[in-house]
């Protein structure tokens, strides 16, 4: 498949459209780092990682909505104290002036997280981006607890990158998120790359967790060093699974990941309804818009 057949493709699936939950939108200063970043891959990850969006703001809006993405959730994260409370107001403007957008927002262990994690939730964030590796910080410190309580009895999901892929970081593994978990069992969380590495231990928190999901983001993907198979744990819960990309920081095609999705949803256990629900409804019931993702 490729990006110019996307919309057609989903079209025919009967959707609506799609309903990705793990996009990135950023202020352009931002961006320009994390972009840097990937430009120096082959130091940073030992591989080369060409950024296959790299476009201004409009194009890469007037792309996702070319594939037929009717709604997202643009994500942010800091990587030191100070920022998050910026990026929390940038990422809510750009929402107001994106429709197709849902609020999110973000966070860092400092003085003031729980000040501006619940003045994110109070003006309506319908995610939080929780990004454990880049930010370096442990998630179990004292200065996310109540963060992490407001996050769970708001019943928003967490988009949490607390894997070790694509490198291990001071505070990640599947481990280590657990007992955040244990300390708050209800919050919702979204596994970001569904744990990558370590996809049995994601899946064991989702076994033992209910509002615990993972994201499909650049899992089975032809790109970067092979992969467990992600398959035979992933059957045993078809509905905790959504759709995730990583656009536009992604080497590839968008096409690429709904292609493996769609060679997913071929094993007889799974099927088209694994299809509609991790493309659309599973996100859509998460992110809050499940009444309104046809809305374009």
């Amino acid at each position: 498949m490729k990006d110019s057949e996307v919309r057609s493709w989903v079209t025919g699936l009967g959707l609506p459209g799609l309903v990705d939950i793990h996009v990135h939108f950023m202020p352009e200063s931002v961006l320009r780092k994390v972009w840097a970043y990937f430009d120096n891959a082959r130091d940073n990850y030992g591989v080369d990682w060409p950024i296959h969006y790299r476009f201004d703001e409009d194009e890469r809006l007037r792309l996702l909505r070319s594939f037929g993405v009717t709604r997202f959730a643009p994500l942010v994260y800091p990587h030191k104290p100070g920022m998050a409370e910026w990026l929390n107001e940038w990422i809510r403007d750009f929402a107001a002036r994106t429709p197709d957008a849902v609020p999110t927002a973000t966070l860092f262990p400092e003085p003031e997280t729980e000040s501006y994690v619940a003045k994110a939730l109070d003006a309506g964030a319908r995610c939080v981006k929780v990004h454990v590796q880049i930010g370096g910080y442990d998630p179990r410190t004292s200065e996310l607890d109540n963060a992490w309580g407001l996050i769970a009895e708001a019943g928003v999901p967490a988009v949490v990158h607390c894997g070790h892929g694509p490198l291990r970081g001071a505070f990640t593994g599947l481990d280590v998120f657990a007992e955040v978990l244990r300390r708050h069992p209800t919050l919702t969380a979204v596994l970001a790359h569904a744990g990558m590495p370590e996809f049995d231990a994601a899946f064991d928190l989702v076994s033992r967790y209910p509002n615990v999901y993972v994201d499909t983001t650049m899992v089975g993907v032809d790109f970067g060093t092979p992969q467990p198979d992600f398959l035979p744990r992933m059957v045993h819960f078809p509905d905790r699974v959504v759709l995730g990309t990583d656009f536009p920081n992604i080497p590839y095609e968008y096409a690429h990941q709904l292609e493996v999705i769609a060679k997913w949803a071929e094993d007889e256990r799974l099927g088209p309804d694994f299809l509609k629900a991790v493309l659309h409804d599973t996100p859509a019931q998460l992110l809050g818009i499940a009444d309104d993702t046809d809305r374009r």
